[in-house]
């Protein structure tokens, strides 16, 4: 059964790397992935009650959040609101993390610290073989 799945990242930061999972998610029939387009970020900015609007509609009919940790998601402000509506929705949570993962540049960044409770599971996209486990995990999850 499809799961659908919420994945918080850091936009500005780990846009190349998060791309890397979200491609693959696409040939995972357990993983029915939920992406908010960065145009749909930039129209809402400016707005505090628009972008939690947009996060609470693309947390719908979710069941697994799954959270791209690179260099600096845990000190972003959307991405901890993110995981504190997952956990209020029962969303099973999953870290993975993407600092491993090439950035447009071609080279790799510092792992980042763990926003999520200590309780979730976290795997790194490429020592743990994300590609071929990504499905796995959210079932896991």
């Amino acid at each position: 059964m499809a799961r659908r799945t919420f994945f918080s990242f850091h936009y500005e930061q780990d846009v190349q790397r998060s791309a890397v999972v979200r491609k693959s998610s696409q040939f995972k029939d357990s993983v029915d992935a939920e992406w908010i387009d960065a145009s749909l970020w930039e129209e809402t900015k400016k707005n505090d009650a628009a972008i939690r609007t947009l996060i609470a509609k693309a947390l719908e009919r979710t069941t697994v959040t799954a959270v791209l940790i690179g260099s600096h998601t845990a000190s972003r402000r959307w991405v901890q609101y993110e995981i504190q509506q997952s956990l209020a929705r029962g969303n099973g949570l999953i870290g993975i993390y993407i600092h491993n993962i090439p950035g447009f540049n071609g080279q790799t960044s510092s792992r980042g610290a763990n926003p999520l409770p200590a309780s979730a599971r976290t795997y790194d996209w490429v020592h743990d073989g994300g590609y071929q486990n990504l499905g796995r995990w959210v079932d896991l999850a």
